[in-house]
């Protein structure tokens, strides 16, 4: 592309009733709240689909979108292009620290066989990655309870380089040393600065995809513990509060949900305790 084309494209706006009809579709759909503040951020993310569909403009986009049945194929783009994917592995890590201090030998010396988590906004992968090495290792090492995992997002981008558990080197450098040599493969070509997560770690996980603003969560039995951080602080109260009571009924009894540390539940009319810093016990 030259740079008058590059100069061209980077000048294209979004008028302020098309941003506004987006931010409703996208906070009716998914429940992404976009303030105007954020709405660079969608122009440039939605330049990829301009170009995608040989669009002229912001403005063509946003009006081929809305029109015939053109959302229909495109939802899913959509959706993908305005979700932000945030992640590392053993992120906030003092929740790793309670899950592997208290939860796990807690689960053990109960006589608990086997536990089912869920990561429920996995992104692309480095939470549920995460959850595995710390779960199979209990097992091995201190006679924890065998486990499942399922790991959902929205983004059926991210969940493609989740399911591969291919990742920057970098990336890897929060993970403590002993894991990282036990769970995580480098790549045989030096060029490549990559890792791998193992594949017993990888099959152990079950990926999908999966709305939070759907009325029921299919994810079958209930679960032990659902890890579900730095999501709800893209939606609004009543949302949230939607949100956190759906995945509560996905709790067993006695069973914990993980939620970020700027996240709060206060004010909510929910059936949790809370047993730790942003961790709560269903009762």
């Amino acid at each position: 592309m030259s740079k008058l084309a590059r100069a061209a494209d980077t000048s294209d706006t979004l008028r302020p009733r098309d941003f506004d009809r987006l931010a409703a579709y996208i906070y009716n759909e998914c429940g992404i709240r976009l303030p105007p503040a954020k709405i660079t951020m969608i122009e440039g993310r939605l330049r990829r689909r301009v170009r995608a569909h040989g669009l002229s403009s912001l403005s063509d986009y946003c009006g081929w979108l809305f029109q015939d049945a053109h959302m229909e194929g495109e939802r899913e783009h959509l959706l993908n292009a305005v979700t932000t994917n945030k992640t590392d592995f053993f992120r906030e890590p003092k929740h790793f620290d309670y899950l592997t201090g208290s939860v796990l030998p807690r689960l053990r010396d109960e006589g608990v066989r086997r536990i089912r988590v869920w990561s429920a906004a996995c992104s692309t992968g480095a939470e549920p990655y995460t959850l595995a090495m710390l779960l199979d290792a209990f097992a091995q090492d201190k006679g924890g309870p065998d486990y499942g995992i399922l790991a959902t997002d929205l983004d059926s981008e991210v969940l493609k380089t989740a399911r591969r558990g291919v990742y920057p080197a970098a990336m890897l450098d929060p993970v403590p040393a002993s894991l990282r040599n036990r769970y995580v493969m480098r790549s045989s070509d030096p060029a490549r600065s990559e890792m791998r997560i193992v594949p017993m770690l990888r099959s152990a996980i079950g990926f999908g995809q999966l709305n939070l603003m759907d009325e029921r969560y299919p994810v079958g039995d209930p679960m032990d513990i659902i890890f579900c951080r730095n999501v709800l602080i893209y939606f609004d109260k009543p949302t949230q509060e939607k949100v956190v009571r759906r995945l509560t009924e996905c709790l067993r009894p006695g069973g914990l949900i993980f939620l970020g540390h700027s996240e709060s539940i206060a004010g909510m009319n929910l059936s949790l305790r809370p047993v730790a810093n942003t961790v709560f016990e269903r009762v």
